[in-house]
C-alpha cells in the first residue's frame, strides 16, 4: 500500500535533482529568453483608451465602430491663455492659426472663449489623433506660447501612455527598494535576497517581454502588471528559500535543495491557485479590460512559478557557500503579547466582527462608484491634468453628445434638430442639414439641407432663373425623377447641397464653365463641404453634434439620455445611436451590476473549491472566506464614509486581487494550526501558528500593501491610483483580520472544523486533556 506514493515521491525528487544538476543549461536557457524578451518588450502594442473594452453590444461600441468606419474625427486641443487682454488673445489665436497641421480655431468674444482675462482657444488639427502631423503642429502650439502663462489639454499619439510609464518607473524603483528592505528584515541570511531578487526579476522581465503573444493590451495592465507580480507572487520565493534553510540544518547543499523542491512544489502550487482562482474570476466581466488584466496577471503568476521552480534551485545551490556564511540574527521580533492578547478577546471581538461584518456589507454597498476620470482626485497630477482643472475651472466644461442616424432626408434631420435643441438640457446642435449656407451674411438663415425650388436658388445665388431651371433639369434627369421635368420644373425642390455638389460636377466635367474668380469660389466653397461631409455626412449615416449643459456623468444626464433616444426615434424608429463620453458612462453603469455580483460570486465560487480541496473540510473554507469577504467590505466602506468618489474598475480588480491573494496569509495560519493541532491542545496550537505564520505574513503582506500604496500616490491615472490605494488599504485589513480574527474564529470553531472534516484524524488523543 506504501509504493505508490513512494514512487510518487522518487518521481518529484528525480525530478528536483535534475533540475538543480542541469541548473547551468538552465541558466543559458534563461539568459537567452530574457535577452529575446528585452526586444520583444517593444513589440508589445498599449490600448490607452478605455472605450474600446466595452462589450461589443453596447451602444456606445456600436456607434464608435460607426464612426471609425464613417466619418473623420479631427484631432482637437484647448489651449487657454491666463493674463491675457482680448486684443491681444487675437493676435495669439491669428499666430497659432498659422501653424501648418492647425485647421482651425474656435475663438470669439463670449464666456465660451474668454472670460475673467484668459483666453481658451479650441484648437482642430488637420488630421487624427495618431497622425504625426497633428502631434508635430500640437509641439509648434507648445513652442508659440511658451511664453505665456499657458495649459493645454489634449490628447495626441501616447502621450498618456508615456506619462504612465515615466510614473510606474518611478513606483518600480521604490518598490524594488521596499521590497529589498522587507526582504532583508525577514531573512535569515543577507545572500538568500539576492537569490530571491534575481529569480523575482527574471520573471518579471520575462513577463514583460512575452505580453506581445496577446497582440495588444491595456495601459493598466501594462503600467501595474510588473509591480502586483512582484509582490503577490514573492510568497513562492519564500517559501522555497525557508524549506532549504530548514533542510541545509540536516543535508549537503545539493540534497538539502532537492528535498526542499521536494516539498515547496506542492505547497506553493496549492497557495497559488487561490491567486489564480480570484485573478480567473476577472476575465469574466463583461467590461473586457477585466479578461486583459486576468491573462497578463495569470501569465505572471505562472511565470514566477515555473522561475521558483526552475531558476531559484539552482541559484541556491550555486551560492549556497555564500548563503551559510552569510547568516545574521533574526530580525523579526515574537509576538507573544499579541497572540495572548487576541486569545484573550476570544469571547468578544468576534461579536464585534459580526456586527463590523453587517454594518460594512451595508455601508459599502453605497459605495460612490463613478464610470469616467471627471470626479476622480489623485495624489499626483500630470501636465496635462493640472491644464484641465485649471480650464474648468475657469469655463464652462464642455460634454459633447453625437447622434448618428440614417443620412439621405434632410428635411427630416432639420426637424430633429429642431426638437433636440428645444430641450434644456441642449446648448446647440451642428448637422450638416442646418450648417448656414452663408455664414458670413446675418439677415440670411438658408441652411444647406433646405429644399429650394429653382427661383429660390436663383435668388440666393444671384444667378439667371433660367440657366437654374436648365440645371435642375439635368439634375432630374441625372436622378431619373421625370416627373418633376413633365410637370413642371420650376415646382421641382431640390436640397440645396445636393444641388450645389451636381453644379461642381457638371463644371468638373466642363458641361458648365465658370470664370476664374467664380471657379475659385466654387472650389473654395466644395472643399468647405467635402470637409463638412467627412465629419457630418458619410452617405449612409449623418452626425449630429450636440453641446449639452449637464454633465457627463448624473441621474440627470443619464435620463436625457432617453429622452434624446426617444426624440429621435419618432423620426428614425431604432436606427438612431448616441455616442459620448456620457453614454460610455451610462453603458459602464449598467454593466457594473452584472460584473459585480459574477465577480464576487465567481471569485469566492473558485477560492472555496481551492480550499475545499485543499483542507478537504466543509468548515474551514467558510471559516476563511467569511473573514476575506468581511475585510473587502471593512476596505469599500472607507470610500462611502469619506464620500470620496471611486472607479468602478478599481472596485472590481482589487475585489478579486484581494479574495484571490490575502486568502494566502489564512491559508497559511490554518494550516499551521491543523498540523500543530495535531500535538497540541488548540490555545497552544494557534499561538504558535501565529508566531510561525507572522514572518511570512508580514513579508509577504507588507509588500504587497506598500507596493499598492506606491502606486496609489504615484500614478496621476484615476483608475490605477485607485487599484493601489484600495489594495494597500485592503491588504492591511486583511492582514489585521488574519492575524486578529482568524485564530480566534478557529480555536472556537475547533470542534466544528473536526466535524465537517473528511480527513480522519486523531488530534483529540492526549490534547484535549489539556486543552
Amino acid at each position: 500500500m506504501t509504493k505508490a506514493p513512494e514512487k510518487k515521491k522518487n518521481k518529484l525528487e528525480n525530478i528536483a535533482r535534475f533540475i538543480v544538476e542541469k541548473r547551468k543549461a538552465i541558466y543559458l536557457i534563461y539568459i537567452l529568453l530574457a535577452i529575446f524578451c528585452v526586444f520583444a518588450s517593444g513589440w508589445v502594442s498599449v490600448n490607452n483608451t478605455l472605450t474600446d473594452y466595452l462589450a461589443e453590444d453596447t451602444e456606445t461600441s456600436r456607434g464608435l465602430d460607426v464612426m471609425d468606419e464613417e466619418f473623420i474625427t479631427y484631432a482637437t486641443a484647448e489651449v487657454m491663455i491666463d493674463n491675457i487682454s482680448y486684443a491681444d488673445a487675437e493676435i495669439l489665436c491669428d499666430a497659432l492659426e498659422k501653424i501648418e497641421g492647425v485647421k482651425e480655431i474656435d475663438f470669439d468674444d463670449t464666456t465660451k472663449h474668454y472670460a475673467d482675462g484668459a483666453a481658451l482657444f479650441s484648437v482642430t488639427f488637420s488630421g487624427e489623433d495618431d497622425d504625426p502631423l497633428c502631434e508635430t503642429a500640437l509641439e509648434e502650439v507648445r513652442t508659440e506660447v511658451a511664453d505665456y502663462d499657458s495649459y493645454i489639454s489634449a490628447e495626441l499619439g501616447n502621450t498618456k501612455a508615456e506619462t504612465i510609464a515615466e510614473e510606474m518607473k518611478i513606483v518600480m524603483v521604490l518598490a524594488c527598494v521596499i521590497i529589498f528592505s522587507v526582504l532583508l528584515f525577514t531573512s535569515r541570511t543577507y545572500m538568500e535576497v539576492p537569490v530571491m531578487l534575481l529569480t523575482f526579476g527574471m520573471a518579471a522581465v520575462l513577463n514583460k517581454g512575452s505580453n506581445f503573444i496577446f497582440g495588444e493590451i491595456s495601459f493598466v495592465s501594462d503600467s501595474i502588471a510588473i509591480v502586483l507580480q512582484l509582490a503577490l507572487a514573492i510568497d513562492y520565493a519564500i517559501i522555497l528559500c525557508h524549506r532549504y534553510m530548514e533542510e541545509r540544518e540536516s543535508s549537503e547543499p545539493m540534497d538539502a535543495v532537492v528535498h526542499a523542491l521536494c516539498k515547496a512544489i506542492p505547497e506553493i502550487s496549492g497557495s497559488c491557485m487561490t491567486t489564480l482562482s480570484g485573478l480567473a474570476a476577472m476575465a469574466f466581466m463583461h467590461f473586457q479590460i477585466g479578461r486583459d488584466m486576468s491573462m497578463v496577471l495569470i501569465k505572471a503568476i505562472i511565470l514566477s512559478i515555473l522561475s521558483v521552480f526552475t531558476l531559484m534551485p539552482g541559484l541556491l545551490y550555486s551560492f549556497s557557500s555564500k548563503i551559510d556564511s552569510t547568516h545574521h540574527r533574526n530580525f523579526v521580533p515574537k509576538i507573544t503579547a499579541w497572540t495572548n492578547l487576541v486569545m484573550k478577546l476570544r469571547y468578544v471581538t468576534p461579536v464585534v466582527f459580526g456586527v463590523l461584518l453587517v454594518v460594512s456589507f451595508l455601508i459599502s454597498n453605497h459605495c460612490p462608484y463613478v464610470y469616467s476620470y471627471t470626479h476622480l482626485k489623485t495624489f499626483t497630477k500630470n501636465e496635462s491634468q493640472i491644464a484641465k482643472d485649471k480650464i474648468s475651472d475657469t469655463f464652462t466644461a464642455s460634454n459633447v453628445l453625437a447622434v448618428l442616424i440614417p443620412s439621405g432626408d434632410y428635411e427630416k434631420e432639420q426637424a430633429l434638430t429642431r426638437e433636440l435643441e428645444a430641450l434644456p438640457e441642449v446648448d446647440e446642435v451642428t448637422g450638416l442639414a442646418t450648417v448656414e449656407a452663408d455664414e458670413e451674411d446675418e439677415t440670411d438663415d438658408m441652411m444647406l439641407g433646405d429644399l429650394l425650388t429653382p427661383r429660390e436658388l436663383a435668388e440666393f445665388a444671384d444667378i439667371d432663373v433660367e440657366l437654374v431651371e436648365l440645371l435642375y433639369t439635368a439634375y432630374a434627369i441625372d436622378q431619373e425623377e421625370y416627373g418633376h421635368i413633365v410637370g413642371g420644373i420650376e415646382h421641382y425642390e431640390v436640397p440645396l447641397i445636393d444641388m450645389f455638389e451636381f453644379i461642381y460636377d457638371q463644371v468638373e466635367q466642363g458641361a458648365v464653365s465658370l470664370d476664374e474668380e467664380d471657379q475659385e469660389d466654387l472650389d473654395e466653397t466644395y472643399a468647405d463641404l467635402t470637409d463638412g461631409k467627412d465629419q457630418l455626412n458619410s452617405g449612409k449615416y449623418s452626425r449630429l453634434v450636440m453641446e449639452l449643459n449637464v454633465s457627463e456623468e448624473s441621474e440627470e444626464t443619464f435620463a436625457f439620455l432617453d429622452t434624446a433616444r426617444k426624440t429621435a426615434a419618432q423620426y428614425y424608429g431604432d436606427d438612431v445611436l448616441l455616442v459620448g463620453n456620457a453614454t460610455s458612462n451610462f453603458d459602464l453603469s449598467t454593466t457594473f451590476g452584472d460584473d459585480n455580483t459574477l465577480i464576487s460570486i465567481l471569485s469566492i465560487v473558485f477560492v472555496m473549491i481551492v480550499l475545499f480541496l485543499t483542507f478537504q473540510s466543509a468548515g474551514v473554507p467558510f471559516i476563511l472566506i467569511l473573514v476575506i469577504q468581511g475585510s473587502i467590505w471593512m476596505n469599500f466602506t472607507y470610500p462611502t464614509l469619506q464620500n470620496t468618489p471611486i472607479f468602478f474598475m478599481s472596485y472590481l480588480v482589487v475585489s478579486s486581487i484581494q479574495m484571490g491573494a490575502n486568502i494566502d496569509y489564512a491559508i497559511v495560519i490554518t494550516n499551521r494550526y491543523l498540523e500543530l493541532r495535531q500535538k497540541m491542545p488548540k490555545i497552544e496550537a494557534v499561538k504558535e501558528s501565529l508566531e510561525l505564520a507572522f514572518p511570512t505574513i508580514f513579508t509577504s503582506g507588507s509588500i504587497l500593501a506598500a507596493a499598492g500604496t506606491a502606486i496609489g500616490f504615484l500614478s496621476s491615472d484615476g483608475a490605477i491610483s485607485g487599484i493601489g490605494i484600495c489594495l494597500g488599504r485592503g491588504t492591511l485589513i486583511s492582514i489585521v483580520l488574519v492575524m486578529g480574527i482568524l485564530p480566534q474564529l478557529l480555536v472556537l470553531g475547533d470542534f466544528i472544523i473536526e466535524k465537517t472534516s473528511f480527513k480522519k484524524s486523531d488530534h483529540r488523543k492526549g490534547a484535549e486533556e489539556h486543552a
